[in-house]
């Protein structure tokens, strides 16, 4: 009877799979969201003594992610990039068979986000100004931070693609930047009004001063360095901070924008174009914290029982 071939060291192949996923045109917040599954998973499996490629091991992992404190949204995460790596492992031969397939995810709890208030996000825009004597520094970090801010509330975009944008695809005359790859590879045209293309325009003109103004990037770092998303979620997460915000993280931007569209009186269908959704079950959850409070003040405007 032939011998089953050994096991394969994931954590060898793990660079080769990074590389898979770079050339599927995956985001880089997937990847590293992926990557780092498999890395905590791996480290975790060595520090247990247990088996890598086995459905007891996943599920005990898993179970230990939930008890310790983790979100399950952050454990269902976790455990589908280890499905996906075990998943590309089968597709280059290196399994003959996935031990993963059939696990079902963790249960998620029906979550609200509540949005953040108007008195917030002037006290969020407000610590974005710079004093009257600030150095090049913070003027320039400044701008750049109320810019990003007043595009993100403004549009809903994600924090992923506001990074990504680049000089070229903004258009500030027209109010209107290209998001070029959406979640799921789909792009998108955006408008915003005037207050977010002054922001944009007053920190491009400090931005022509950077060491890195030929970039084609949009947002750079201070200090002669580039942006990413870390770099976002630190220097919002500190406006917020200085601002009294304590629940501030950059997804309640996009949150807070589907919110303020609706209660605007903006359609459904408009929303979902704009924040790239394309379910309504999507709009649903991210808008259904305040749904009570809008439908309240539309019976209000509308006013029928006045017969």
């Amino acid at each position: 009877m032939p011998k089953s071939p050994p096991a394969p060291d994931i954590a060898v192949l793990l660079p080769s799979w990074v590389l898979s996923l770079r050339a599927d045109r995956k985001s880089p917040q997937t990847i590293k969201s992926y990557s780092d599954a498999a890395r905590l998973y791996i480290s975790w499996c060595e520090a247990e003594g247990a088996t890598p490629l086995d459905r007891t091991s996943l599920r005990r992992w898993t179970t230990s992610l939930l008890d310790g404190g983790a979100a399950p949204a952050t454990v269902r995460a976790r455990q589908l990039g280890m499905r996906r790596y075990a998943a590309w492992l089968l597709d280059e031969g290196e399994i003959t068979e996935d031990p993963f397939v059939g696990i079902k995810p963790p249960r998620l709890d029906s979550t609200v986000t509540e949005p953040l208030t108007e008195e917030e996000l002037r006290a969020l825009l407000k610590a974005c100004e710079p004093g009257r004597d600030a150095d090049p520094n913070d003027l320039f970090r400044g701008r750049r931070d109320e810019a990003i801010l007043r595009l993100m509330l403004e549009t809903g975009a994600r924090a992923g693609e506001i990074v990504a944008i680049e000089l070229a695809d903004l258009d500030l005359a027209g109010g209107n930047v290209i998001i070029r790859r959406g979640k799921g590879g789909k792009g998108r045209s955006v408008p915003f009004g005037p207050h977010t293309a002054k922001a944009i325009d007053r920190y491009a003109r400090v931005r022509n001063r950077h060491r890195l103004a030929s970039s084609p990037a949009l947002w750079l770092g201070d200090r002669g360095k580039g942006f990413t998303y870390d770099a976002l979620h630190k220097t919002l997460g500190a406006r917020a901070s200085a601002a009294g915000i304590a629940r501030f993280h950059p997804h309640i931007m996009r949150h807070t924008a589907a919110h303020r569209w609706l209660a605007a009186g903006g359609s459904e269908g408009g929303l979902m174009a704009v924040a790239g959704w394309t379910r309504p079950d999507m709009l649903m959850r991210y808008t259904r914290a305040r749904a009570s409070a809008r439908a309240a003040e539309e019976a209000a405007r509308l006013n029928l029982g006045d017969l």
